[in-house]
């Protein structure tokens, strides 16, 4: 599946060739609309009618990445399938870093068994001292995410190593708006001509140029999916209470608490906080992770109101 819009997509054929196709009704959703029942990335079966490809059967995915739908209720979004690797974009400056989504996309990576990569685009934007680069991302190399600082624009510094690490797989990029994705796309694909925007001077936020997810394949087993720039990202599957496991560098401190219920905040003998205070994890990212769980609780107290609340 290369895209999927309303009620259509196009499929990626075994010797290259693009397909246009329709959707079995039965597959869709009670109103018509595919939704999640067939997204880029799936792999599908399909009849030939009257010189037309319906998609019959939508074969079983070995992994999704998904993500918070927006609207009150909480709805799953399914954004790609049967990926290879998460790659966030994110930028140095205009938009500056944000640690809140990058953490959030990271840890849905993690809950869905996907391996991620972050990468770190615009580091000419800080002139010829790399230090502010370096400094933003050791701390996510200390966590054991794989990091990549790269210059989509300064004669492509960076991205012969990172084109190097998605030969052979299939990656899902990730981004807020004007971080410079379909930039650094076009970089690594010559030719690939996507849609490039600009940032917004005065709010210093990209401009939406990708209106949907696709996928491309430049070489034999070398495919990318582009998708379009995000806000937010909610996470979906991932509650308050398992959280810390969506931090990978948490993972061998946890257990090992004085107290099986502990908070990691206050409590004595905590092993994450110590592990913190002996330099083993990132301060930002436990900070990170504390926001995070306190915004986690607060939805689901709401969502319990929601359903102890009277009907009128």
């Amino acid at each position: 599946m290369v895209r999927v819009d309303f009620g259509g997509c196009v499929l990626l054929a075994e010797d290259g060739a693009l397909v246009a196709a329709t959707v079995r009704g039965r597959l869709m959703g009670p109103k018509k609309a595919l939704g999640n029942a067939v997204v880029v990335g799936d792999r599908v079966r399909i009849e030939v009618e009257s010189g037309r490809a319906v998609v019959d059967e939508v074969q079983p995915r070995r992994n999704a990445f998904s993500r918070r739908a927006a609207g009150e209720q909480p709805t799953e979004q399914v954004v790609a399938a049967n990926l290879d690797q998460v790659v966030l974009v994110t930028s140095l400056a205009r938009p500056d870093f944000s640690p809140g989504l990058a953490d959030r996309v990271l840890a849905q990576a993690e809950h869905a068994g996907i391996p991620a990569r972050l990468v770190l685009n615009k580091i000419d934007l800080g002139g010829a001292d790399l230090h502010p680069a370096a400094q933003l991302l050791s701390g996510y190399e200390t966590a054991g995410v794989a990091c990549h600082a790269v210059s989509a624009l300064r004669g492509g510094e960076g991205l012969e190593r990172l084109r190097h690490t998605l030969l052979g797989r299939r990656s899902l990029f990730v981004g807020h708006s004007g971080v410079g994705k379909s930039t650094l796309l076009n970089a690594l694909v010559p030719g690939l001509d996507l849609l490039e925007g600009a940032v917004n001077e005065k709010t210093g936020r990209g401009r939406h140029t990708t209106t949907a997810a696709i996928l491309v394949r430049p070489e034999p087993d070398f495919e990318l999916i582009d998708t379009p720039g995000v806000r937010a990202f909610g996470l979906w599957g991932i509650g308050s209470r398992d959280l810390e496991q969506a931090y990978t560098e948490f993972r061998r401190f946890l257990g090992r608490c004085r107290f099986t219920d502990c908070r990691h905040e206050t409590e004595p003998d905590c092993a994450l906080r110590e592990a913190l205070e002996a330099g083993e994890m990132s301060p930002p990212r436990y900070e990170s992770f504390l926001k995070l769980r306190a915004e986690l609780e607060q939805e689901e107290r709401l969502a319990e109101a929601r359903t102890k609340r009277p009907r009128s």
